[in-house]
């Protein structure tokens, strides 16, 4: 199962970076993203992302995301 990289996007959209994981999370649960991405975001294994292509690729390097 993989997260769809439109939907993770528009979880993320408007978020101000640079953030941490907890920070990300929170923004994608006010977006209304399911608990699983919001649990994934939180997880991720970096201390700050500079913008969200940092964000993608490290879903990308975790195997989470799917289609397009």
């Amino acid at each position: 199962m993989g997260y769809d990289v439109t939907q993770v996007q528009k979880s993320l959209a408007g978020f101000r970076y640079p953030g941490g994981p907890q920070e990300l999370a929170d923004h994608a649960g006010s977006q209304g993203a399911d608990q699983q991405l919001v649990d994934t975001l939180k997880g991720l294994d970096k201390q700050q992302f500079d913008g969200p292509n940092a964000v993608m690729e490290q879903l990308s390097k975790s195997g989470v995301l799917g289609g397009s």
